[in-house]
């Protein structure tokens, strides 16, 4: 599509997205070339007085969710940046806990389009610029940017940030990042910035992480080394978190994993940001994020979750122990053929009782035949997630679990079709 036939400012949001989904050559096209230009000439690179840059293979929805809930009783004005999305791109960008209009977006969309004059963008990158744009205009004061992938050559490295984070790591992303932990622990690092704190919320990282910090200058706090936590021994649902001689007992355990909320205090502390005990309180208690542990209803419950890789499936069955002992559990899974399937359904299935494979749509999906020669007892597939849904609720006693789980498109898809049929 060539530019003179862009949209404006005042088109519809889908014109928008059709555009920009038209006008690169490659979906994922990593290097900072293209994108840092269009940054420096748009004035992006610093787009408010606090940037805190997420990176990692799962937690950052979770780690970002987490310190805007802190952030925001604080008393801030705070953007967050994040994908995918589970239902509409609207979600990718909030401002003070709401996603932004779409006016909001299609204004720096027609910003962004002006700015980039005839140097070419992928959907991803012009998308990033377009967000760093509406926190601009809504002078936001801080700014928690999520990487999409990888992190040295992601399209939100191109900001200069005040306090990097690395929540976890793992191989996942293997057709972009490779399967050796040290080249992804490198990539991740690759967002540290020199005389300012990196955080690292995985622990006992490949060593590459430390070497980078160490190399650029940057103030690794590690997980484990300069920061520790603990559930308290007496109490299930407080916690302590620990770095150096500053110590927080009795704080409430979230409903985001804890080593995400550990992650998020570390980084918050380093930040220079004005926060008291209480906000940090009230911020443990209100964090939630769609698609991660995700109740939608009871009798059965039902429950969504995004894990999508092996590290988050193992994360989510022991949640599923310790919450749901001795439940039966009817799981429908769908997933992207670029991701481990065979391990992260190998860990899935020491909890599931009952599967629902099913088809995705699109260039990464993976058929439910894909699918299924990794749950040789299963004899049935289904076109897509959400008649895997309807099938499983017809299946369920009350008493059950039906879970919803495997990819953001399938838990997308599932919520969309539960919100049209179950408005309140």
């Amino acid at each position: 599509m060539s530019k003179h036939n862009s949209p404006e400012a005042t088109s519809p949001m889908s014109m928008w997205l059709h555009y920009l989904e038209n006008i690169h050559t490659s979906a994922i096209d990593l290097g900072l070339d293209r994108v840092s230009k269009v940054a420096q000439q748009a004035n992006l690179t610093k787009p408010a007085p606090t940037v805190i840059t997420v990176a990692g293979t799962n937690g950052k929805g979770s780690t970002c969710a987490l310190m805007e809930a802190i952030l925001l009783d604080a008393g801030y004005r705070v953007g967050v940046y994040s994908s995918p999305h589970l239902i509409e791109y609207n979600e990718r960008v909030r401002i003070n806990g709401r996603n932004a209009s779409d006016e909001q977006h299609t204004q720096a969309f027609s910003f962004i389009e002006q700015s980039r004059a005839d140097i070419s963008l992928s959907f991803f990158e012009f998308g990033t610029l377009a967000a760093l744009r509406i926190f601009q205009v809504e002078q936001v004061d801080v700014i928690l940017l999520e990487v999409g992938l990888g992190g040295r050559l992601d399209a939100t490295n191109v900001v200069d940030h005040d306090v990097s984070i690395i929540t976890s790591l793992a191989i996942d992303h293997v057709d972009w990042l490779g399967s050796d932990i040290n080249v992804i622990g490198f990539e991740k690092a690759g967002i540290f910035r020199s005389g300012r704190p990196a955080i690292c919320g995985q622990p006992n990282a490949p060593y590459t992480v430390a070497a980078h910090a160490d190399d650029i200058n940057a103030q690794l706090h590690q997980v484990g080394v300069q920061y520790t936590y603990q559930l308290d021994t007496n109490s299930r649902n407080r916690w302590h978190w620990q770095c150096g001689a500053f110590d927080l007992k009795d704080l409430p355990v979230p409903s985001l994993p804890l080593a995400n909320a550990a992650t998020a205090l570390m980084a918050l502390s380093t930040s220079g940001l004005e926060i008291s005990d209480i906000n940090i309180v009230n911020g443990l208690n209100q964090a939630q994020l769609a698609g991660r542990m995700q109740v939608l209803s009871t009798e059965p419950t039902i429950l969504l979750d995004v894990a999508h890789n092996p590290h988050s499936a193992e994360y989510l069955v022991g949640q599923l122990h310790q919450r749901y002992p001795n439940k039966k559990i009817h799981a429908v899974v769908a997933m992207l053929h670029d991701k481990d399937i065979k391990s992260t359904l190998d860990v899935l299935s020491s909890s599931v009782d009952y599967w629902y494979p099913a088809s995705l749509h699109g260039p990464r999906a993976a058929q439910v035949d894909e699918i299924c020669q990794y749950l040789p007892q299963v004899e049935t597939g289904f076109n897509t997630p959400v008649e895997a849904f309807i099938h499983a609720q017809d299946q369920a006693q009350a008493d059950d679990i039906l879970l919803v789980v495997g990819s953001f498109h399938t838990v997308g898809e599932v919520l969309q079709h539960w919100q049209k049929n179950n408005k309140n």
